[in-house]
């Protein structure tokens, strides 16, 4: 009878903190403001991003939305920061593909949980890199670019962005997908690299679109293809290199917004509902697609099966080339 009577009092508590907490969701928000923290400094691709979001959740939630951006550590201040805040729908993250896809594979240990202590709420963008290359080397397209690989062994060189950097990694799996060897030149950054691509110092560079948009259109350096598998809408005529040479290749940039693990499903859905709805606005699509982004506005579902696949490929191709930071 005691035993009965303790799992009746279990359940009815368990059911009154359901009601509790739906019902103080169904609130939210209605207290202070509502935080997005970036693990970049200002005037990239993921604060602009943001700072967008931001204004417009400001109007369509009646609350103030701002943006925080906290660089350092290679992104993980901003991501602790986040994993350890309160999942009450006032602290979000701007995701990105390196803090939150390719650390993992990078550092044996994290101070957060890469998958658990977050919650995905929406994919906002993809941004496809684009192979570009010195114009004094003679290749036009990915497969002459491979050929050419292939007939010189040990020629070619390419820049990153530094060690472990997205287009470090996408280097790396250019070389194995392809068979080819070509030799990692680091840099801090992918615009310290430009100078010595464009006099042909270096080979070729894998910058985002945004970065090298400038590039492409001086004629300074040479597109042949973009890395995502389908073709950008910023440069729709470039073949990607999954349909001109490397069949499966995907390497992209993305961002994507999340709240600390445990938010609550009635927030999740009510900012993913919110976001994907702005992400449609014709200002907004605009504003990104001149930043190379391609729109997403994916379900929490899609973004959650997303990030895991990510994490488990950057992973692979870190283990594979022995590439770690700590």
């Amino acid at each position: 009878m005691t035993t009965l009577f303790t799992r009746r009092a279990a359940w009815l508590l368990f059911a009154a903190l359901l009601v509790y907490s739906s019902a103080w969701a169904q609130t939210w928000p209605n207290k202070g403001t509502i935080k997005i923290v970036i693990p970049y400094p200002p005037g990239g691709a993921s604060d602009v991003t943001a700072r967008v979001l931001a204004n417009k959740l400001t109007e369509s939630l009646k609350q103030s939305v701002v943006v925080e951006n906290k660089p350092g550590a290679n992104g993980i201040l901003a991501l602790e920061s986040v994993a350890k805040s309160a999942p009450d729908g006032y602290t979000l993250l701007m995701a990105n593909l390196g803090p939150n896809a390719i650390n993992p594979g990078l550092y044996a240990k994290l101070p957060y949980d890469p998958i658990k202590d977050f919650t995905p709420i929406t994919l906002t963008s993809v941004v496809p890199l684009v192979v570009l290359v010195t114009n004094s080397l003679p290749v036009k397209t990915m497969p002459e670019l491979i050929a050419y690989a292939k007939a010189h062994p040990g020629k070619l060189s390419y820049a990153s962005a530094g060690n472990g950097a997205a287009n470090h990694l996408a280097g790396e799996m250019i070389k194995a997908m392809a068979g080819v060897q070509m030799t990692h030149v680091p840099y801090k950054g992918d615009a310290p690299g430009m100078p010595d691509v464009i006099s042909g110092t270096v080979s070729m560079m894998f910058p985002t679109i945004i970065a090298g948009m400038p590039n492409i259109r001086s004629g300074s350096m040479r597109p042949i293809a973009v890395t995502g598998l389908r073709r950008s809408s910023s440069l729709p005529e470039l073949p990607t290199v999954n349909e001109a040479g490397i069949p499966g290749f995907d390497a992209v940039s993305w961002g994507g917004v999340m709240g600390p693990g445990g938010l609550p499903a009635d927030i999740v859905q009510r900012l993913n509902t919110e976001i994907v709805r702005i992400l449609k606005q014709p200002d907004v699509s605009e504003k990104l697609s001149s930043l190379g982004a391609d729109i997403v506005g994916s379900t929490p579902e899609e973004f959650d099966r997303y990030l895991k696949a990510e994490i488990a490929k950057w992973g692979k191709v870190a283990r594979d080339n022995n590439i770690r930071l700590d």
